[in-house]
């Protein structure tokens, strides 16, 4: 096996977004400025090898509030964001808290909110379920805001009043996907408003673009990210529908197929924004022992975007 050639073309930008760094560098301050532990609401961001890494440090991942014994010690709320119930209920329980929400997650808080001060009925396209999801919904009253996940649900759609309408979206969704929803919405509702700059955040984007621009030339894609990380899987959807019809999520308990590698020339790799550039580099280092590598970076575009973590842990 070992002499087989094959060329790796590796999407660029992949893996970590601003978001998720600033995420991570919350939690590691939050350890330095109070000392272990602190607890984190939910996995800080949808990767176990960041999940795990950050327990070594001190870090308690729990789901619910009430699952923390020890209510002196801070939580930390994950960059998926939360409904606005979590920081009531911390401010109930006199907890100190830090919101590690992703920025651009707030950003569609914050749209959501407005429009529907303005006398605006929601509606949220996303993945119900999804922590994100669950956190936007949660910044409105139940009956303000409706989900809906794909086509199928807009032609089932029904609202009386049709010209109090907005949209909001997921920041992580497929941008094909989105549009194709956004499209149909458009279509039955004519007079539903949208947001006035695109709800998918910048890495998501740059991401699905940087794979969509290599899968075609390649014979097999391997996404590195966890199954419950929605860009990630948006991201082997993208490869898919852009050329390369086997292509895969490599998630912490794959085994990676280097029967079938073998039988190909070109393999695109990419990683989601929460996976760190540690299990790119791992997955290739496997290779390596099994074939002869030539690696081709092909970056569409230099991401350098930064977020500011709090006041109060600087």
């Amino acid at each position: 096996m070992k002499n087989k050639e094959i060329k790796i073309l590796l999407a660029a930008p992949r893996g970590f977004c601003a978001g998720v760094d600033r995420a991570i560098e919350i939690v590691k301050k939050s350890i330095d400025r109070y000392g272990a532990p602190v607890y984190v609401r939910h996995e800080i961001v949808h990767n176990k090898h960041v999940v795990e890494s950050l327990k070594k440090i001190g870090a308690i991942f729990v789901e619910e509030l009430s699952e923390i014994k020890d209510k002196t010690r801070p939580v930390i709320f994950s960059a998926h964001g939360v409904p606005k119930s979590v920081p009531m209920e911390a401010n109930n329980l006199k907890m100190e808290y830090v919101d590690a929400t992703c920025p651009l997650v707030s950003k569609v808080h914050r749209e959501a909110e407005n429009l529907y001060k303005n006398g605006c009925h929601i509606i949220l396209i996303g993945h119900k379920n999804h922590p994100e999801v669950i956190g936007t919904m949660g910044q409105i009253p139940k009956d303000g805001i409706s989900l809906i996940e794909n086509i199928g649900d807009v032609k089932k759609y029904e609202i009386k009043d049709s010209k109090n309408l907005a949209f909001v979206t997921q920041t992580t969704l497929s941008v094909d996907d989105t549009k194709e929803i956004i499209s149909a919405l458009k279509k039955k509702f004519p007079e539903i408003k949208e947001p006035k700059k695109e709800d998918i955040c910048y890495a998501t984007t740059n991401r699905q673009a940087a794979v969509k621009k290599i899968a075609k030339k390649c014979d097999m894609f391997f996404v590195i990210g966890s199954r419950n990380s929605s860009n990630s899987l948006r991201l082997v959807e993208v490869a898919k529908n852009s050329g390369c019809e086997n292509s895969r999520l490599i998630h912490s308990e794959s085994t990676i197929p280097l029967n079938e590698i073998e039988n190909y020339k070109t393999i695109g790799i990419s990683s989601g924004a929460s996976a760190p550039e540690i299990l790119v580099d791992n997955f290739i280092n496997s290779l390596k022992k099994q074939f002869t590598i030539e690696i081709k970076e092909v970056e569409i575009v230099k991401e350098d975007i930064t977020f500011k973590i709090p006041g109060k842990l600087n």
